[in-house]
């Protein structure tokens, strides 16, 4: 059986954008990833070993010469050929080749965990850079905002409206954000190099990434039933497979081994004697069979084999419980962040209607410039955590795909 693992990013089409799509990044991390590599020719060689599973035991060939040459009633013996087989009990060999290929079902599961993983990680990476480039954006907008409000103070100033400290104290604003735009893209390297490696491409590669990203006004139904079909899951299905492939095999190994030969002897003529047999070469047809009478080993492998299954069961039940329990971590933040994305936007709209009043109240002649950088700051605040509130709800978004799609 195998496992295609299939992330679909639904939400992602809410995105405005010309960037790169995420779901081509990933196939572009599966594609070059070298973990995946390393897992694709783990499966590689445990499925060749199928193919090692198909032997037969070494055939013995045996040749001997008579020093001292035995006299028999038909002449002398000269010289001993002898070749054996032994052959496994019936089903043995189809037995280790079902036992081989189950092991390599469970590498094949493996690479898709890995996959899954790498997926999630690359998702992760990509909303974390769509957050500071976001945040980079809305800098922008503010010191633009600012600017704006610099122009104003210096024409109250001059008109006595308004101090020089109010306008030193809007360029120290400006420069505080000029500052937390520049950290902001450093940061934004860092990331790229991270994301970069995990596609296992240059690091210095430009990342492209959506601008703007849009919570949708109703959650995507979770079928919670196929957190039972994560590979992480199913990983230990396979291993429990392969403990009674393991165990069928160790009962063919345990029965008894038969074995066919032949000798041939090599016999000289008498030369003083004269009868129909004289000289005449031995061959003998040989039959054996090897018997585990001492097979307190096949017994040990068996009860082996029963604590393995226990273990692997207890192993399932446990990390079913640990997927549960992040399933349900998940679904909690996601909704955690559509609360307070949903309170953000009402703070953003409160906070532009009081930008607004600030205008009005400037044409009016009355401007407060203290209140200007209040409600500046609020705006940017609400800004930013809108931003986050985005991220977070699709890296949480992320989280459920690996879990449950």
């Amino acid at each position: 059986m195998r496992y295609v693992i299939v992330i679909v990013l639904a939400f992602f089409a809410l995105a405005k954008t010309n960037a790169q799509d995420l779901t081509t990044y990933i196939q572009e991390a599966e594609k070059n990833n070298p973990e995946i590599q390393a897992f694709e020719l783990r499966y590689n060689i445990a499925e060749e070993k199928v193919n090692e599973a198909d032997w037969l035991p070494n055939t013995v060939v045996g040749v001997g010469y008579f020093v001292s040459e035995p006299e028999t009633r038909t002449g002398a013996q000269r010289a001993r050929f002898s070749v054996s087989q032994m052959l496994p009990w019936f089903g043995t060999i189809t037995a280790r080749e079902n036992y081989a290929s189950s092991m390599a079902e469970t590498q094949y599961v493996d690479i898709a965990i890995a996959k899954r993983k790498l997926a999630l990680a690359v998702s992760q990476s990509y909303y974390e850079l769509y957050a500071i480039r976001a945040k980079q954006l809305v800098l922008d907008k503010n010191i633009e905002l600012l600017e704006t409000y610099e122009r104003l103070a210096l024409t109250s100033v001059e008109v006595g409206k308004a101090s020089a400290v109010d306008v030193l104290r809007l360029q120290i604003r400006q420069n505080e954000l000029v500052q937390q735009k520049e950290v902001l893209e450093q940061d934004y390297l860092a990331e790229q190099t991270a994301f970069n490696n995990l596609l296992n491409r240059d690091e210095d590669i430009a990342v492209t990434v959506v601008e703007e990203m849009f919570i949708p006004d109703e959650d995507a139904l979770i079928l919670t039933e196929n957190l039972q079909l994560n590979p992480e899951l199913i990983k230990y299905d396979k291993l429990f497979e392969s403990v009674e492939q393991s165990e069928l095999l160790n009962q063919k190994e345990s029965a008894p081994n038969i074995g066919f030969g032949l000798d041939y002897v090599p016999v000289s003529e008498r030369p003083d004697m004269n009868f129909s047999d004289n000289g005449k070469d031995i061959v003998m047809p040989m039959v054996s069979i090897s018997i585990p009478i001492f097979n307190n080993k096949y017994k040990s492998v068996t009860k082996q084999n029963e604590l393995k299954q226990l273990e692997i069961k207890s192993q399932k039940e446990e990390r079913l419980n640990n997927l549960e329990t992040r399933l349900a971590q998940a679904i909690y933040n996601r909704n955690t962040m559509r609360i307070k994305f949903n309170v953000q936007t009402d703070n953003l709209k409160q906070a532009n209607d009081a930008e607004e009043i600030l205008i009005k109240n400037y044409e009016t002649g009355t401007i407060d410039f203290n209140d200007v950088l209040d409600v500046q700051e609020l705006q940017l605040r609400f800004q930013i955590n809108l931003i986050e509130s985005n991220r977070g709800y699709y890296t949480e978004y992320a989280i459920i795909n690996y879990l449950t799609k």
